[in-house]
Parts: structure tokens; sequence; C-alpha cells
């Protein structure tokens, strides 16, 4: 009887205590970035909180109601039963070892592929932000060469991190130097990114892999290139992955 007891009344519990012990776990070790715009942290944490609270009064309910079926004579067949629990065991267990077991992990090289590079403008919109040069990132630059074909960026200094992508266009000499911009949560992070001219760059930096560019930027010297305005690197040294790899 408790198979039956297990699977009609604890296993929603049991799934919606593990999601929100999972976001509160990602709260408190400072990765709830990965998956959610800063911005939002106290929300999801609030709601969190609430559903938490809303699930402990739920459990009363839950267990009268238990108690009133332990008295209806109906019982499920055999093979029925067996096949229930079995599956609320494995769909349990498998949100267990996804949300508490697995290793967080931020997005891929493969999710910047499947989302076109710099198709989105992110949350700053069309305009780069204001400041200094040296305080500008990967998102910055990328925003500036947008505008009339690059031309306000040329003969500028950068120094940004960002990881290694190929050219969208297929360059073999160019690779964009990405982040991914989060404008609400990981859903919606969008890669945008810079091209720098570097032949040979990808047997020294692999896809996927950091780097620090500091360069300058110059016309591209393919013109049948899609981007008109390339950075000419001075160094591209490798780096670990920051502790928050995004940009909000």
């Amino acid at each position: 009887m408790w198979r039956e007891r297990f699977d009609r009344y604890w296993r929603g519990i049991i799934l919606s205590g593990l999601g929100i012990a999972a976001i509160l776990w990602l709260a408190a070790t400072g990765r709830l970035g990965w998956y959610v715009h800063p911005r939002y942290f106290w929300f999801t944490v609030s709601l969190c909180a609430i559903a938490a609270i809303a699930l402990c009064a739920a459990v009363p309910a839950l267990r009268r109601a238990e108690r009133s079926d332990a008295h209806d004579g109906s019982a499920p067949r055999p093979l029925r039963r067996a096949l229930s629990l079995a599956g609320a065991v494995l769909l349990v267990g498998a949100t267990a070892a996804a949300l508490l077991v697995a290793p967080p992990t931020t997005l891929s090289v493969a999710t910047a592929q499947q989302r076109q590079v710099n198709a989105g403008s992110g949350p700053a919109g069309d305009a780069p932000a204001a400041g200094a040069d040296a305080d500008r990132d990967a998102h910055d630059w990328a925003m500036l060469l947008r505008q009339g074909g690059g031309a306000e960026a040329e003969g500028r200094t950068a120094r940004f991190i960002g990881f290694v992508l190929p050219s969208p266009g297929g360059e073999p000499d160019l690779f964009t130097a990405a982040r991914f911009v989060v404008s609400c949560c990981a859903v919606d992070a969008q890669p945008l990114g810079v091209p720098v001219l570097a032949p040979g760059w990808a047997g020294e930096h692999p896809e996927g892999s950091w780097v620090e560019v500091e360069g300058v930027f110059v016309a591209n010297p393919d013109v049948t290139s899609d981007q008109p305005v390339v950075l000419r690197p001075f160094a591209v040294t490798a780096i670990d992955e920051p502790e928050d790899p995004y940009v909000y």
C-alpha cells in the first residue's frame, strides 16, 4: 500500500522539494547567475521561499487524504501498481541526479553556434555603453562594430576577454571572442563577440577556450568578408573561465 501512497501523494511533493532545494543551493553557492539575471535573484529566492512554505503546508492535507484513502477498499492491479511505482522512482531519481548531483554548467560553445552570433542586441539595446575604451568588454565592442560598419572603432585599442568561436563566415584566419549576454535568464542568452584576425589561431586556442585579447581595430584586409572591421591583436593570452562568464 505504501507504494501506491508514494506514487499518488508524495511524488509531486518530493519533486517540488528537489527543485526548491536546487535553486536555493545555486543561490547559496553564487551560481544562480549562471541561469538567472542578477536583477531577478531576490525575486527567484523569494518565490522559492514561498513555495517551500506552501509545500510544508500541503503535507498535513496530503496525510489526511492518505489516511482517508487507506480506508477505501479499491486498489490498482499489481502490474499497473508496479509500473507506476517504477516510473515514479525513476522520475524522482533522475530529477535528483540532474538538480543536485550533476555539477551546474555554463552555456557551451554548441549553444553559441546554435544561436547566431551578434544576432541579438542584448540588454543594452542598440547603443554601446558609454565610457572609456579601457572599460569596454566584448559586448560593448561588438555593439560599436555594428554601428556604421564599425568605422567608429577603427584605430582604437581594446582589451577584453571572451571564449573562442570560429568565425560565423568561415574565414580561417578569423575567430570570434564572444560572451553570452543575458537579459532575463540563460534561455534568452545571446552570444555577442568581436572578430579577431589571428592566422593560425586554431592551433593555439581550441574552440570554447577562454582568452584575453589586446589589440587595435583595423579594416579587414579580406574585402569579401562580412566583417569590415576586425581586431588585429597584439596578444592573445589563454585564461581560465571567469567565475561569472556572462555579461548582463
